[in-house]
């Protein structure tokens, strides 16, 4: 089916370069019937909010059909809505209003794995001849019968699972509900891939890849080796994981991905201005494999890693440091920066727990995050200086926390529902008389209603920060150049053609005074952030932030 619909969107095909992305996880953005859980009717009703915000594009994570094992990243059938987030026909009303506001719509593909109840995997376990007994990844046992070789699972555990039909172990890097599919067999590459051509028909401007790293495992089933404790880094499974006691040389990571994303992106290419953003997960080569995969335009245009979402506090030379590793990772490369989403801390609680002023803290974060190179996601309710949820042990739904509870709680903290309306039940997200995740008390003055109109808000911040940014192509489009930074003071320029902009940020929360470089500086304005200047210097407060164009 080719949806048709009345849009103000030109056909671009750099479209993505630079862009702002609005990340919505649809259980939480909006209710629309009553049950408590968001929806696709719900995300319609709520584009304008995106729309006045300035967003260039929405990626809305899985709404396929799913028995929500882990919240839709578990698909049973690709080609269709869940219920629990309405019909096709939904989607499609969906696709049109965003189009008509001019908001590009990107959708969540999880290719490395389905559910155990698709009807592919149905058809694979029930034997081990059928004609799809090989389009996942089955093994036998060792002769002892324990797994064939040390592969884990980043949610605890072997990372292989008995089946007694078949007498072998097939792999999830997930939940044991989400077996990892085969891409070794190009039948499964088929299918994925007409698939794919399913959304683009309906009109979806671009793609999220989920978890892109994953989708090929080592033929020989090799063990990988392990890491001293000096060498396990916790960015992509949290530190009481032994997930990060390996390096994932066989599980994932294998150079075979390079021909499929071939293929992926010229599928990408039978369509006009699609662009596609992959989510690359590894804590020793997440920067070297983003490079391989953004590498001679012709796999993905884009490409993130988990640098700055890592518990790593964000100082001045640690934004240096990640952005120049990109630089020499990727020169011809494009990242997509996050700060938050839904599988981590919300920035402000990772960074900023001891912060005093989290507003200010919130402002200063969003201009660093939208001036850096690269294009941007913003995840729903960071606009509005949302903190981490602190949930019960009872209020959980996600298997990850449960898992690893107390020490580590697990994602649901970052996906509780918006806050549209203070003094409305639930926050103006839902009518329920329970929603599938409570919603903070201390989120309800943070409210959309709240902020909107307040010049002094996070949200009006984020707004006006948006609109000073798209009139200087230098921000989306240029070049990045650091000078020195000290503890609390990043400095750097962006170029774009004959425009030379000027990026000061105090990371601090005491005010500081910096000298400017040398050359005639014009001070820019209407960006929200105040300062004082003298002759050839500046004086930022607390958290503040200085831009100026070569003039």
């Amino acid at each position: 089916m080719s949806i048709s619909t009345d849009s103000i969107l030109a056909p671009d095909k750099d479209w993505w370069r630079g862009a702002v992305i609005y990340q919505i996880y649809p259980r939480s953005f909006q209710d629309s019937n009553g049950d408590g859980i968001g929806d696709l009717r719900g995300i319609t009703s709520r584009l304008s909010h995106v729309a006045a915000l300035g967003a260039d594009a929405i990626w809305i994570s899985p709404f396929f059909t799913s028995p929500m094992r882990d919240f839709g990243y578990d698909v049973s059938n690709y080609e269709d809505v869940d219920p629990i987030f309405g019909t096709l026909a939904d989607f499609d009303a969906l696709i049109a209003e965003a189009h008509r506001l001019g908001i590009r719509v990107m959708i969540d593909l999880v290719m490395s794995h389905t559910s155990d109840q698709h009807p592919w995997f149905v058809e694979s376990r029930s034997s081990r001849f059928n004609p799809k007994a090989d389009w996942y990844v089955w093994a036998d046992a060792k002769p002892d019968g324990t797994p064939p070789n040390n592969w884990l699972s980043i949610f605890g555990g072997s990372a292989w699972h008995w089946h007694s039909t078949r007498m072998q172990y097939y792999v999830h890097n997930f939940l044991s509900t989400q077996p990892d599919l085969n891409l070794h067999n190009p039948e499964v590459q088929d299918a994925l891939l007409n698939m794919t051509r399913f959304w683009l028909k309906r009109g979806v401007d671009g793609f999220r890849l989920d978890t892109i790293n994953f989708y090929f495992h080592d033929k020989e089933l090799r063990d990988n080796p392990s890491l001293a404790p000096d060498q396990r880094n916790a960015n992509t499974a949290p530190a009481v994981n032994p997930y990060n006691f390996q390096e994932h040389l066989y599980d994932k990571n294998r150079p075979e991905n390079l021909e499929f994303l071939k293929r992926f992106r010229a599928v990408m290419e039978e369509f006009p201005a699609i662009a596609a953003v992959g989510e690359v997960g590894d804590s020793q080569r997440g920067l070297e494999i983003v490079g391989e995969y953004t590498s001679d335009n012709d796999k993905m245009q884009m490409c993130y890693a988990f640098e700055f979402l890592a518990p790593d506090p964000l100082i001045p030379l640690r934004v240096v440091q990640v952005q120049q590793a990109f630089e020499a990772a990727a020169p011809h490369g494009w990242a997509c920066w996050a700060f938050s989403n839904h599988d981590v801390v919300r920035h402000i609680s990772r960074w900023g727990m001891q912060v005093a002023d989290k507003d200010a803290y919130a402002k200063m974060l969003a201009a660093l995050l939208l001036s850096l190179r690269g294009s941007v996601c913003i995840f729903e309710g960071e606009e509005l200086g949302l903190t981490e949820a602190d949930l019960a042990y009872e209020d959980l739904q996600d298997p990850y926390g449960i898992q690893f509870w107390p020490e580590f709680k697990g994602r649901d903290g970052c996906r509780t529902p918006m806050v549209w309306e203070a003094d409305v039940a639930h926050g103006g997200f839902s009518v329920a008389a329970r929603t599938w995740l409570p919603i903070p008390p201390e989120h309800l003055p943070h409210a959309v209603d709240r902020q909107t109109g307040n010049p002094r808000s996070v949200l009006e911040q984020y707004r006006r920060f948006l609109a000073f940014r798209k009139r200087f192509p230098a921000f989306a489009k240029g070049t990045i150049a650091f000078f020195e930074p000290d503890v609390s003071i990043l400095s750097f320029t962006r170029t774009h053609g004959n425009e030379l902009l000027l990026c000061i940020f105090n990371m601090s929360g005491e005010a500081k005074s910096t000298v400017l470089p040398a050359g005639n500086w014009q001070h820019l304005a209407d960006h929200g952030f105040e300062c004082r200047e003298s002759v050839g210097s500046i004086e930022l407060p607390a958290w503040g932030a200085y831009f100026a164009r070569h003039v």
